[in-house]
């Protein structure tokens, strides 16, 4: 029996996906959960596992193609009999034989008529269901439509071409822009940079992806908050020596290994329970306060920074919250990760420490208003003031703790505030509630 692989449904919001990779080529056996195919969403790549065994015989949308979701991508075939027919006239086969009409109706839904600008010539330019909601929703007429520049699969207008169009053509009507002014999406010339920038002394690449996800997503944040950053130093002796001293027992009873950034999330948690603005976003000159707390941990994969979300953090006790955080970070980095897990984030932490970094300036992760930066732990002589009133000196592991945040709605003072709570949090750590 042949049964059909449909671009899944991966999160509420996502209406369409692009297929990245194929895993299997047309006639390999495919195992039930073995990855098939890498998809793209607005949100994240995820690998996709197959549903059942069988051999792939037939893929119906090609890489970096997109299509809405529930739309037939591939056929595998369960039936071990018939999956040993003649693998070469099933590839001869065009790959979308087999429903024409289906993907025609779905191209048709979305086509819009556009003349070329250079011959003047009319064609059909596609567009997606959720685009054209967009469209239509934000009184984008189909001349304006035809001349936002995609960045998708043969230069299709994507969700997020059309949010950022949206962006720029709000800031245009707000203020003149400054000349020579670049957007990082503005279309370029892929055959001018090439020959401007020639081998073997250059080598151009296109953004992937995730890439062009966070370009766009960092400087919307520049353009949207003004940072400010303040900087902190910990004393992280205690919980560094606590660490080691249960970290086989705790590996052995709970089956993960602890980390130090359970800690870190713990005094994050706390100080944002007392500074809940830190906790909230702002729309216009409405600032919207969130009664949950739902941390985004910023993680380094293979393909980029992704920032994955623990959902009520502040309701977990330090087990979950460890086990949540382990979970979340082995997901990010093997692709396993469903968009709606990196969306709703009222607070992020991002560690640079891991890279041996001891200090930085983290870009806010919008709609929030603050992020906590995490530097490397390194020993060194610190001052310590006796209870005798005299001074001493000892060797201590400290860090630096930096909070950015949006000056709109958090002044200094309260920034300041925020982050020496964290400070205090780490260094009064309650070892109790640790269950080892």
């Amino acid at each position: 029996m042949q049964v059909e692989i449909i671009m899944p449904k991966m999160g509420e919001s996502i209406q369409e996906g692009t297929i990245l990779h194929w895993a299997k080529k047309i006639g390999e056996k495919v195992e039930k959960d073995e990855t098939i195919l890498e998809i793209s969403t607005d949100k994240v790549d995820s690998e996709i596992p197959s549903s059942v065994s069988g051999i792939l015989m037939k893929i119906v949308v090609k890489e970096q193609e997109t299509v809405p979701v529930g739309t037939v991508i591939a056929y595998i075939e369960t039936d071990p009999s018939k999956g040993k027919l003649d693998v070469q006239e099933v590839m001869s086969e065009s790959i979308r034989k087999d429903q024409p009409e289906k993907i025609a109706d779905v191209q048709a839904q979305g086509q819009i008529p556009v003349s070329d600008p250079l011959s003047g010539k009319r064609f059909h330019r596609w567009y997606s269901p959720l685009v054209k909601t967009i469209a239509r929703k934000e009184g984008v007429g189909e001349a304006e439509l035809s001349q936002i520049a995609g960045t998708g699969s043969n230069g299709r207008v994507t969700k997020h071409d059309i949010l950022f169009y949206l962006e720029q053509r709000e800031v245009k009507e707000m203020a003149v822009p400054s000349k020579g002014h670049t957007s990082i999406r503005q279309s370029t010339d892929w055959e001018l940079l090439t020959k401007k920038y020639q081998a073997p002394r250059y080598t151009v690449v296109r953004m992937d992806n995730l890439q062009r996800k966070m370009s766009e997503h960092m400087v919307r944040s520049v353009s949207t908050s003004p940072h400010v950053t303040v900087v902190d130093e910990v004393d992280m002796t205690s919980i560094v020596n606590f660490r080691l001293s249960i970290l086989e027992r705790f590996e052995k009873n709970h089956g993960f290994k602890l980390t130090l950034t359970p800690f870190f999330t713990i005094a994050a948690i706390q100080a944002l329970k007392e500074f809940p603005i830190a906790n909230s976003s702002v729309e216009g000159d409405v600032i919207i306060y969130k009664n949950f707390i739902n941390l985004g941990i910023a993680v380094a994969a293979p393909n980029g920074l992704i920032v994955p979300v623990v959902r009520n953090a502040g309701e977990k006790n330090f087990l979950e919250l460890a086990r949540s955080l382990t979970d979340l970070a082995v997901r990010a980095r093997t692709k396993k990760l469903m968009p709606d897990e990196i969306v709703d984030g009222t607070f992020s932490i991002t560690n640079y420490g891991v890279f041996g970094n001891i200090l930085g300036t983290p870009i806010i992760n919008q709609p929030q208003v603050a992020i906590l930066g995490v530097g490397a732990i390194k020993q060194r002589p610190v001052v310590l003031a006796n209870d005798t009133g005299g001074d001493s000196i000892g060797i201590r592991s400290m860090t630096y703790l930096t909070l950015s945040f949006d000056h709109r709605v958090i002044d200094g003072a309260m920034g300041g505030q925020c982050i020496s709570r964290m400070k205090w949090y780490l260094e009064h750590c309650n070892f109790d509630m640790v269950n080892v």
